[in-house]
C-alpha cells in the first residue's frame, strides 16, 4: 500500500494557510525541517496565496488599536489551554518547530515503560490534541490498533513500517478509524516518534487486549 500522498497534500495546504491545530503545525514545520521533499511544494503555496493577498481589496480593520496592541504586548501567546511554554527551550536533538512542545532534549525527558522495548513520554493536550514522544527499540513491534479520530506520527530518529508504507527520519504517517496497523521499528537504530492524536486508540489484537489496561491514563 502506498503512502497516503492525497492527505499529505491536504495537510501541507493546511500548513501553508495557517489552519492547523497547534502541535499539527509545529509537526508539520519540524517534517520540513528534517526533509526537503515538501518545500517546494510548501513555497509554492505561499507564493501563490501571497499573490492573492496582494491582489485583494484591503479590507477595514474594526477594533484596530486594541489588535495592535494585542500584536505588540509583551505577554507570551497562549498556544492551548493549559499548555506553557516550558522554561528551558535548549535542546540540540530537537527540530526548532517542536522545541515550544517538547522543550527539552531527549535524554533529559520523564520517559515511562509503555511495553517492553517501547517508552512514552506524554506532553500533554495542546488546542484540542494528545501530544507525545514514542522510542521503540529497534526491530521491535508495536500492538495492532486503530484509532476513533486521526493520529499524525514524525519520524524524529530510525523508521518503522506498517501497512501504509516505510517511514524513515522527516517522513509523517497518517492514521484513522479506516487502517487498523502494526507498526514495526526498523532494525538497528532505535525508532523515536512525535505523535498528535486527536481521539483514542483502540487496541485490535490479543496481546494489544491484554496490555490495554496498562496503556489507560
Amino acid at each position: 500500500m502506498e503512502k497516503n500522498v492525497t492527505g499529505m497534500d491536504e495537510l501541507l495546504a493546511g500548513y501553508a494557510a495557517g489552519t492547523l491545530t497547534y502541535p499539527a503545525q509545529a509537526l508539520i514545520g519540524a517534517h520540513l525541517e528534517l526533509s526537503d521533499q515538501s518545500r517546494s511544494y510548501v513555497n509554492s503555496l505561499e507564493t501563490l496565496a501571497g499573490t492573492g493577498l496582494a491582489d485583494s481589496d484591503p479590507v477595514a480593520l474594526s477594533d484596530r488599536e486594541n489588535l495592535l496592541d494585542s500584536i505588540f504586548s509583551d505577554e507570551d501567546p497562549i498556544i492551548g489551554e493549559g499548555f506553557g511554554l516550558p522554561a528551558e527551550v535548549n535542546s540540540s536533538d530537537v527540530p526548532q518547530s517542536l522545541k515550544t512542545i517538547i522543550g527539552k532534549p531527549m535524554k533529559d525527558l520523564p520517559w515511562k515503560s509503555l511495553l517492553p522495548g517501547v517508552k512514552e513520554c506524554k506532553l500533554g493536550e495542546i488546542d484540542g490534541c494528545d501530544t507525545s514522544l514514542l522510542w521503540i527499540r529497534g526491530g521491535r513491534r508495536m500492538p495492532s490498533h486503530t484509532h476513533h479520530g486521526t493520529e499524525l506520527t514524525l519520524v524524529l530518529q530510525g523508521g518503522f513500517s506498517d501497512e501504509g508504507g516505510h517511514y524513515i527520519t522527516g517522513d509523517v504517517a497518517f492514521a484513522d478509524g479506516d487502517i487498523d496497523h502494526k507498526p514495526v521499528a526498523d532494525d538497528g537504530e532505535d525508532c523515536i516518534c512525535f505523535a498528535v492524536t486527536a481521539g483514542r486508540l483502540e487496541l485490535t489484537g490479543p496481546i494489544g487486549r491484554w496490555f490495554a489496561p496498562f496503556m489507560r491514563g
